[in-house]
């Protein structure tokens, strides 16, 4: 029997997206944010609270970096979620990770994730239902240790994990269970 449990935002998995910038004096902010995700080939759309310095950084630079982060940098990508870049002048520097320049976008890359997205902003929209920014992937850089034989990015290597909305936790993810546009065929007959 299905009950009734109101207008929640429940979907799962949620992404686990770091969200890097740089301010006015090129220091580091990163974020960890769920409420993003592809939204084209090429396009990444972002909602976001305009009070975040990532969102104050993302309208002055026109640019962002979108990293995955693994299990092994957890507690970091946590941190990047409880503290403020407001509230916090040293955020970045407390997580011990490292930031490089980026050479297409004008933002960070954080060298301890695995794989990250160099984005550049196309639209900042203000609406009734928040601020969403849209973007353009320039590039994706990825650690050698996440590739395959073909150069392509596996997700068993990734060591990536998921946010739990329904109940604020993590999970690791990885396991391959089917195999897109196949596991379905049978019912195609």
């Amino acid at each position: 029997m299905l009950k009734d449990l109101g207008v929640k935002p429940y979907v799962f998995p949620m992404p686990v997206l770091m969200i890097a910038t740089y301010d006015e004096n090129d220091k580091v902010d990163v974020m960890n944010m769920a409420w993003g995700g592809i939204c084209s080939h090429d396009m990444v759309a972002l909602n976001i609270s305009e009070r975040h310095k990532t969102a104050k950084n993302i309208k002055a630079r026109q640019a962002f970096t979108l990293s995955i982060a693994d299990v092994e940098h957890l507690k970091e990508a946590d941190f990047f979620g409880i503290a403020s870049g407001n509230n916090m002048d040293d955020k970045f520097e407390r997580s011990g990770l490292t930031a490089i320049y980026s050479q297409k976008v004008a933002a960070p890359v954080i060298e301890e994730f695995p794989l990250t997205l160099e984005c550049e902003v196309v639209e900042c929209q203000n609406t009734v239902y928040g601020f969403r920014v849209l973007v353009k992937i320039v590039n994706v850089l990825a650690d050698e240790k996440v590739l395959d034989e073909n150069g392509k990015v596996d997700p068993t290597k990734l060591n990536a994990f998921v946010f739990d909305q329904f109940q604020s936790r993590y999970y690791a993810i990885g396991e391959k269970v089917g195999q897109a546009w196949e596991s379905g065929q049978e019912l195609m007959k």
